[in-house]
């Protein structure tokens, strides 16, 4: 019988293709074992030694949490971010206008205060005239007082006839003499400018922060047409600390004690060497017209392209 014939061969079969979205792996490489691990990192670099820090157990670490509800969040300046009153926004905004705005002579001059050596001496020539209180005027009075009636007692007992009453009387009133007066500052607007134009005054001293400025604009030229020295010192409230009050326009210096007439002096020869000889450029000097730091480096930018300009064209 004839052979049966051989099957096929089956072919082998085909590898599926990876799914899309799968990679496929490779052989992984087996892991350096751990001698030659260490063996390479020292060779790389040195080993550091770990400082180990002692932990105090009576001291627990308790670590900032700066989040919401957390620790109390540390002090900040927030100067920038307050809305400050009106009165604080106003009197800075002023400061700025009057460095921007160009300021006219008579304004301008109270600028210039007396330097702080010379403003000492001159308050503590003042502390020593300052005017009475009321408890010690209501001293002197009631002492003025009391001489008054024991002068008046002693005289009635020594006239010998009655008569002579009426005239003991009239010379009691004549001879008795009053509690004198204290030496002290004269204060108040009205009454130093009447001071001044009798020429009563010796010294004006006048506030520079006076508000309005319109009441003391003109004392200054008033002062210099008298032929009285003075002088611009800073705060009100200083002068007014003087007198017993929040503040003082001006002051002005009438009498005088003997002990301190040599400083007084000294402080005259300053202070019109200071204001009243320099009437001239005073009347002249403007101020202001001092721009802020943006408006002065744009300035400075524009100065220097127009040089380069300059050169350009030149060359």
């Amino acid at each position: 019988a004839a052979p049966a014939k051989a099957a096929p061969a089956k072919a082998a079969p085909a590898k599926a293709a990876p799914a899309k979205g799968k990679v496929t792996k490779g052989k992984k490489v087996a892991p350096l074992p751990k001698a030659l691990k260490t063996s390479t990192a020292s060779s790389k670099a040195p080993a550091k030694e770990k400082k180990v820090v002692k932990k105090n157990p009576l001291f627990e670490s308790t670590p900032k949490n700066l989040n919401l509800g957390g620790t109390v969040q540390p002090k900040r300046d927030l100067g920038r971010y307050v809305k400050w009153p009106r009165y604080v926004r106003i009197q800075r905004q002023r400061a700025i206008l009057k460095k921007r705005l160009k300021v006219p002579p008579s304004i301008n001059q109270f600028t210039k205060t007396l330097d702080k050596n010379t403003a000492l001496q001159l308050f503590k020539l003042l502390q020593k005239y300052r005017p009475e209180t009321k408890l010690q005027k209501l001293n002197r009075l009631r002492s003025t007082a009391a001489n008054r009636l024991a002068d008046a007692k002693r005289k009635k007992a020594a006239a010998p006839a009655a008569e002579k009453k009426e005239g003991a009387e009239k010379k009691d009133k004549k001879g008795v003499k009053s509690g004198k007066k204290p030496y002290m500052v004269k204060y108040g607007l009205n009454h130093v400018t009447a001071l001044i134009e009798n020429k009563k005054a010796k010294l004006v001293v006048i506030a520079d922060d006076v508000d309005p400025i319109e009441l003391v604009v003109w004392l200054p030229a008033l002062c210099r047409k008298m032929g009285i020295p003075y002088c611009i010192v800073k705060s009100k409230s200083r002068l007014g600390a003087i007198v017993h009050k929040k503040n003082a326009t001006a002051l002005c210096l009438t009498r005088i004690r003997p002990e301190h007439q040599r400083e007084l002096a000294q402080l005259v020869s300053t202070v019109k060497a200071r204001y009243n000889d320099r009437a001239d450029e005073i009347r002249k000097s403007w101020g202001g017209g001092i721009m802020g730091i943006k408006s002065r480096t744009r300035t400075a930018r524009l100065e220097k392209s127009k040089i380069k300009e300059a050169i350009a064209k030149r060359g």
